[in-house]
């Protein structure tokens, strides 16, 4: 007799040691035992038996309709299926109905006899709450490491941290790198110009989609998720939760105007100055500004998510007209309130620099350390030059970038600390949409609009 033989491993069976090979030899002995002639052995290493999308299992089936075999023989029927749907098509309707049996060694019995027929139904049964049962088990055990605190996403750890003995460690290298995403958004830098901003500082490729699922990651607050539920985690925060929230609530604005705004077509990029701060009086709905005005989402008629209330008759602004209003308000404050400000509480215009300084120093000397132990390495002839060589250029790299960046904030605060505020303003003037949107956002929380009244809540 013709016959095929099929073999399947998953996780699971591996670490029980029933092995592909260990299948393969079993089939062949039985083969030899019986006089059959075994024409090839197929086999799917790694693929479940929940469902039968297996590219060996599949290619053996189209051979079988051709009716190159007589009978398929596997170690165990669960090898063929854990699903007892699955298991009586595959033996039903796609090896009876082409004139092949299928024979289980383990099981002992075969489709060619009435009992054996009658077995499959049985043994379907226990295969699919075999399978039942190691997925609820499984479930129990993720769930039970989730609120334990323990990161689920495999060793690949968020950029941030490494994943050493199962749970995740803070790469203070990185670190700074996400604590100074959320600092540059929180301060009104669109997605895109915060990606321009980390290649030319940190090198490699930052786009905004990335940029994106970081603000919106709250593994940066301490937290783990598991099936849609979020626990307090084991590693500690690279941010504080409120940044977060706040974080989030700009993500949430933006993508409206996303859904908004024809100026918007790459996703994330404020197109004007006052974007995320304007608020409706009457109905809470955002401001978009679109097609030379600034709208209220609800009469926007857009996203049905952002309309507060659909017979919302709050007045339009136009763009310049309401960017050049609220650029007057920000120079008198420049040109008044801020001479009321002692020098020094003139960094609040910088605030949050402070941590990413220290957090850059400590980095710095950690690098140093590192160093000096791979020179120690190499002269012990415990590392080769060649590795020795390729540490040390990218340690190099890390540090001259973060040299720069330090450099930059300490100049920044020496100018918040000696500009006067006329200068203030004129380097506002002279600034791009970016730079302006960010001084913007420092000194203004909302602008709030109720027909021709416009309500500024400050943030200082």
């Amino acid at each position: 007799m013709k016959v095929f033989g099929y073999a399947r491993v998953s996780t699971e069976n591996q670490l029980d040691n029933y092995s592909i090979d260990e299948q393969e030899e079993r089939i062949r002995a039985y083969c030899r035992a019986k006089g059959w002639r075994l024409l090839q052995i197929f086999t799917d290493g790694g693929y479940s038996g929940s469902n039968t999308d297996r590219p060996a299992l599949q290619k053996m089936l189209a051979l079988v309709r051709t009716g190159q075999a007589e009978a398929v023989v596997a170690c165990k029927l669960d090898r063929l299926s854990r699903s007892q749907k699955d298991t009586l098509y595959l033996i039903e309707d796609q090896l009876l109905a082409y004139g092949a049996d299928f024979i289980s060694i383990q099981e002992n019995f075969d489709t060619s006899s009435p009992l054996g027929r009658a077995m499959i139904g049985i043994l379907s049964v226990f295969a699919q709450l075999e399978k039942d049962q190691i997925a609820e088990r499984f479930a129990m055990g993720r769930i039970g490491r989730g609120k334990a605190g323990y990161y689920h996403g495999g060793p690949t750890a968020p950029r941030g941290y490494r994943y050493e003995g199962g749970e995740l460690i803070p790469d203070e290298g990185q670190a700074i790198q996400i604590r100074e995403i959320f600092r540059l958004f929180l301060d009104g830098k669109s997605i895109h110009a915060i990606g321009r901003m980390m290649e030319q500082t940190y090198g490699g490729s930052w786009n905004a989609a990335g940029i994106r699922r970081i603000l919106g990651n709250s593994v940066y607050t301490g937290k783990v998720k598991f099936a849609g539920a979020e626990y307090p985690g084991r590693h500690p925060p690279l941010v504080c939760p409120e940044d977060f929230e706040k974080a989030g609530r700009l993500l949430a604005a933006f993508s409206a105007q996303t859904q908004t705004t024809s100026a918007a077509k790459s996703p994330f990029r404020a197109g004007t100055l006052l974007s995320g701060l304007l608020v409706c009086g009457r109905c809470g709905a955002r401001y978009a500004g679109s097609h030379g005005y600034y709208k209220c989402y609800s009469r926007a008629k857009g996203n049905r998510r952002y309309i507060k209330d659909p017979n919302c008759k709050n007045e339009s602004w136009p763009i310049p007209q309401l960017d050049a209003l609220a650029v007057s308000f920000v120079r008198q404050l420049l040109e008044d309130a801020v001479q009321e400000i002692p020098p020094e509480e003139s960094s609040l215009f910088f605030a949050g620099q402070k941590e990413e300084e220290k957090s850059a120093e400590e980095r710095l000397a950690q690098i140093r350390r590192q160093t000096r132990r791979l020179m120690d390495l190499y002269q012990e002839a415990t590392i080769p030059a060649s590795i020795l060589s390729e540490r040390v250029a990218a340690l190099e790299k890390e540090q001259t970038a973060l040299s720069d960046r330090l450099e930059k904030l300490r100049q920044q605060e020496r100018q918040a600390a000696n500009i006067p505020p006329k200068s203030l303003w004129d380097h506002f003037t002279q600034s791009d949409l970016d730079a302006k949107r960010l001084l913007v956002h420092s000194l203004i929380e909302a602008i709030v609009l109720d027909g021709e009244k416009v309500c500024i809540r400050w943030r200082i």
